[in-house]
């Protein structure tokens, strides 16, 4: 591990911290960490103790970085090959990626999902490990270079860490933490194939076969649609079980907002509207969220006091 932290040292000492969180994808394991912390507040049970809920988030939060870890390492061809990600460490040589990185990968994925087995149950903590193998595995060694399914597949990820934070709840959760993890299923596909019209060219380039390189942009402006719409009507149903004005508030606006992005790119695929569709997106995912862990401290289903 020495070999490492000599390794992020040889950047210059103000970028030096920005390089090693940059290896981790830190906004991506953040927001699959509110995931798992929404999934603790919208099972509805009593809530965990607050050290519990903070190993957990914090078990979600490393795991997930690992796995981003994991993409960055693999993926040093592809991102060299994009202008959005050829600056990424591994590929400006600022990082080595020989496999000592992999090493630690493993070795911080094993403490993240220990942890939060000895903290929780070994429940939550096999939807952990699931959540960071989806993605650093099945999403990025198995299928993101074969297939256009690939980020369909991949949305899974977030769905595991919805089910981690019920599981840590309430081993056998209810609907409402099966229908939040459907819509994160849902949610994933329409979220990177916005992004991927925007730069279609870049993965073109690549040669990887997302959808808008496979299909082209009309098609996948279509498919984006077909599933914002479902996940947004899901997306309200947790109100019937039980979740409050205030979530059903955030999903309306969020998934009103999406559907209408969504639809003037279905209409027209220009840049403008992709990227536009794909903030919407982050847009609608930060609302959910919010809905859901703010009236989960409102009713006391997130931290017991």
């Amino acid at each position: 591990m020495n070999s490492i932290a000599a390794a992020v040292t040889q950047v210059e000492p103000r970028a030096a911290w920005r390089t090693a969180l940059e290896v981790f994808k830190p906004r991506i394991a953040l927001e699959i960490m509110l995931a798992g912390v929404a999934g603790v507040a919208i099972t509805g049970g009593p809530g965990l103790p607050w050290w519990q809920l903070l190993v957990l988030a914090a078990g979600i939060f490393v795991a997930a970085g690992s796995a981003g870890a994991l993409n960055h390492l693999a993926e040093r061809d592809l991102d060299a090959r994009m202008s959005r990600t050829r600056g990424r460490p591994f590929v400006t040589g600022a990082l080595s990626g020989g496999m000592r990185w992999y090493a630690f990968v493993a070795l911080l994925l094993t403490l993240a999902v220990s942890a939060t087995g000895i903290a929780t149950n070994w429940l939550a903590a096999g939807y952990v490990f699931l959540g960071a193998f989806t993605y650093g595995v099945v999403y990025t060694l198995w299928l993101k270079r074969r297939t256009w399914l690939n980020i369909v597949i991949g949305g899974l990820a977030g769905s595991f860490a919805v089910l981690a934070g019920a599981a840590a709840v309430d081993p056998s959760p209810g609907p409402a933490a099966w229908t939040f993890a459907v819509v994160l299923f849902l949610w994933t596909p329409p979220h990177f194939w916005s992004l991927a019209t925007y730069y279609r060219q870049d993965y073109a380039d690549a040669g990887v076969p997302m959808l808008p390189v496979v299909k082209g942009d009309r098609t996948a402006a279509r498919a984006i649609l077909a599933h914002t719409v479902p996940l947004v009507l899901l997306s309200l149903l947790p109100v019937v079980w039980g979740a409050g004005p205030f979530y059903a508030l955030c999903a309306a606006a969020g998934g009103t907002y999406f559907i209408w992005r969504a639809w003037l790119l279905s209409r027209s695929q220009t840049p403008a509207n992709a990227i536009r569709s794909f903030l919407a997106s982050l847009l609608q995912l930060g609302l959910l969220l919010l809905g859901a862990i703010v009236e989960g401290a409102v009713r006391g289903s997130l931290v017991q006091l």
